[in-house]
């Protein structure tokens, strides 16, 4: 493996635009972005005509399913990356192998790392990327809307005491998402305010107890109708609270379709009752 590695990195130097980072932003030919958010925020920056590889299940917008594999949660594929000679490498800081990408700049493929945990930092990733599309007026109108639309929900549906919710990602374990997610983000947009939005960590583990202590008026999980409805019988009887179902693509992704979890949200969560007392804080 290091053998042919060493040997692409000798073809690799003989490539003229071939560089370890992309100093300024210009515009590209052959995109790679390995993970499915950041195929997503290429498409929405307008460089959709230029992807020419992505990640399993990057399956949007339509016509991304068609991209080649070359990543999944078993790694990201050194050999074929390097074949298909990219002019930039979208990946994902934390999600993707580091020892793998440091491996790639060391072959001289530029690769930028993101991984927003905002709205506003999917917006700045937005603006980022425009940079190097033929058409940079796309991806800063894009990263304009969303700005723009963050600051509406947040003027529509604030409340004067927040809805305690939990965010609940699965349930053997456990876990929900800190203040410091996304996610909790959309919930503070719509209203509500994340049960675990103090937890030290960005997706800690929690128990049955530490739930019910805090008595959430709602949950809030991504999933269809039939994890909706798992999600009330696993609580049953302990809580009765309504189930609200997100769709997983738009809220688990950081990309630009976030705000369509937040337009699934927010109307959900106005038509319920303010609480007849403060849920607790994790402390």
């Amino acid at each position: 493996m290091m053998r042919r590695l060493r040997v692409f990195k000798a073809l690799l130097t003989a490539v003229p635009f071939f560089v370890a980072y992309a100093a300024a932003a210009a515009p590209v030919q052959r995109v790679i972005a390995l993970a499915p958010n950041l195929t997503e925020l290429a498409y929405a920056a307008g460089l959709g005509p230029q992807m020419v590889a992505a990640s399993d299940y990057a399956d949007y917008p339509p016509g991304a399913e068609k991209l080649e594999r070359v990543a999944s949660w078993q790694g990201i594929n050194l050999e074929r990356i390097v074949a298909l000679k990219p002019d930039l490498v979208l990946a994902w800081r934390g999600g993707n192998p580091q020892r793998s990408l440091d491996q790639l700049q060391s072959l001289g493929v530029p690769v930028i790392t993101l991984d927003p945990q905002s709205v506003e930092q999917v917006a700045a990733a937005l603006d980022q990327l425009a940079g190097y599309s033929a058409q940079p007026e796309t991806g800063h109108r894009a990263a304009q809307q969303l700005r723009t639309e963050r600051a509406a929900l947040q003027r529509q549906y604030a409340r004067a005491t927040p809805l305690p919710v939990l965010l609940q990602f699965g349930t053997r374990p456990l876990f929900t998402a800190s203040g410091k997610t996304l996610q909790s983000e959309i919930l503070t947009l719509c209203g509500a305010q994340n049960l675990f939005a103090q937890s030290p960590v960005p997706w800690p583990q929690v128990s049955r107890e530490q739930v019910l202590m805090r008595r959430p008026a709602a949950i809030v999980t991504p999933g269809d109708q039939a994890a909706q409805r798992a999600v009330a019988a696993w609580w049953q009887p302990q809580l009765s609270v309504p189930v609200i179902a997100l769709n997983s693509d738009w809220f688990s992704r950081a990309g630009p379709r976030i705000m369509l979890a937040a337009r699934q949200l927010c109307p959900q969560l106005a038509a319920l009752p303010a609480p007849s007392s403060s849920a607790r804080n994790d402390r």
